[in-house]
């Protein structure tokens, strides 16, 4: 598929087994609560054929990572808290690819924005988790490159709620929309 005109994408972070299988290190309960708004999300994009990119975390197994500072060892290559949540696996080019990330933005040290643009995508809806880290470093960084950003406030969460909460405010404020669920599925 060749976009000749304009679209939007759907950006979807981190929805991977650490932040959504208990006893894993980054899993926090209130996750779960984003799973229905992330599917139908994912299935209307699907529909739709636009193009959806999995942004998640992939860390070099026994290599030293910055974010090791902040955070303890989580999403490895090749290991279980690595692996998508059971559904959301891409289903491949062109209309789904995974970008893997090293850091909190799916922008940052990667090539989404030239993929974005190669793509014609001037919108992107991003949904995920967590609101105050990977989901806001991301819609920080899709606004700063130049794109309409929508953000379905039932679509992200975090463990940190006041955070999330404030993120959700500073994201309409400065950097995009935060929206309904109905009005980003509109949106795809």
């Amino acid at each position: 598929m060749i976009i000749t005109t304009p679209g939007t994408a759907l950006i979807l972070v981190d929805v991977l087994e650490a932040f959504f299988t208990p006893g894993k290190p980054a899993y926090y309960p209130e996750s779960a609560e984003v799973l229905d708004p992330l599917r139908g999300l994912l299935a209307r994009a699907r529909d739709r054929g636009r193009l959806v990119v999995h942004a998640v975390e992939r860390h070099y197994p026994g290599l030293a990572d910055f974010e090791h500072k902040k955070l303890p060892r989580h999403c490895e290559i090749g290991d279980d808290q690595a692996r998508y949540v059971e559904g959301f696996q891409p289903t491949g080019p062109p209309d789904e690819i995974e970008v893997p990330k090293r850091r909190y933005s799916a922008f940052y040290a990667t090539d989404l924005d030239l993929l974005l643009r190669e793509q014609r995508i001037a919108r992107v809806v991003v949904a995920g988790v967590k609101t105050n880290v990977c989901v806001r470093a991301t819609v920080q960084d899709a606004f700063a490159a130049g794109y309409e950003v929508l953000l379905p406030r039932e679509a992200t969460n975090s463990n940190r709620p006041h955070l999330a909460e404030a993120s959700l405010e500073d994201i309409n404020r400065y950097f995009g929309k935060v929206v309904s669920l109905e009005q980003a599925w509109e949106s795809l």
